[in-house]
């Protein structure tokens, strides 16, 4: 083997054994308090979007993606001041977050309001117009409700997350909570397990007006330094393409119903 084909194939050997450019670190962050979509199990991050998300960023190989989930709040806060780099799952709101670049949408959740069954003992399917004059839960840090309360319809009240909202209707403190449909039902579900809602103790919980649907997303800094955010958006959008067309993320969302 002379000295040219023996340099050559030393270079080879060394190419594949030392990437030449090293993975990027990034960061997303995401609500720990929003089962089935995103929640905190001991130190493990569980849930739908992590589910969706981890297998997206495996399929992108240019990153080494960390999720980390926060409260919600925290999660928005850390990306508006540029100190996070993305957080999930924000619905498409433009005017409220002009700071966010909103990903290619992941997963259509259903918006339902859902009050106690006294509220609800005559028919009120529309919304806002039935529920005017109620006291409407909120998670902190959404943006559920509040043009509805803005124009005086309903009062809004925050609660940290779905399990003290849904509590705070079993015991009368508000008339209705208003989120997605499959989270609210889970956790109705899983307070009844824990005994922390029992029924006849505690008042009945129905499922009031479809208030509408919307897509979850990631949402990325306009703000901070962040050099890759162009390619890494790039091709987390095409990954999250590909995975809705051939049913991945479908297979995912069916786990846990």
């Amino acid at each position: 083997m002379n000295k040219t084909i023996l340099s050559a194939f030393l270079f080879l050997m060394l190419v594949a054994a030392f990437p030449l450019h090293a993975a990027q670190n990034v960061t997303v962050y995401g609500d720990d308090a929003y089962p089935p979509y995103s929640y905190q199990k001991g130190k493990e991050a569980r849930g739908i979007y992590v589910d969706i998300l981890k297998k997206a960023f495996a399929q992108m190989p240019d990153y080494n993606v960390t999720i980390e989930l926060v409260p919600w709040k925290r999660a928005v806060k850390l990306v508006e001041t540029g100190k996070g780099f993305g957080f999930f799952p924000p619905y498409y709101r433009p005017d409220l977050r002009p700071w966010v670049i909103h990903s290619e949408p992941i997963l259509e959740e259903a918006v339902v309001v859902f009050c106690r069954d006294d509220v609800l003992a005559s028919p009120r399917p529309d919304w806002p117009a039935d529920y005017k004059g109620l006291t409407v839960g909120t998670n902190e840090g959404f943006s559920l409700g509040r043009k509805e309360a803005e124009q005086g319809i309903i009062t809004l009240e925050e609660a940290g997350d779905n399990d003290k909202n849904v509590i705070k209707v079993a015991n009368k403190r508000i008339d209705c909570y208003l989120n997605d449909r499959l989270a609210v039902l889970q956790t109705i579900q899983s307070l009844k397990q824990a005994g922390k809602y029992v029924e006849g103790q505690h008042a009945g919980i129905l499922e009031g007006a479809v208030v509408e649907q919307e897509y979850g997303h990631v949402g990325f800094a306009t703000a901070g330094s962040f050099p890759f955010r162009d390619d890494f958006v790039a091709k987390f959008n095409e990954t999250i393409k590909q995975m809705k067309a051939s049913g991945e993320i479908e297979a995912i969302v069916a786990g846990y119903k």
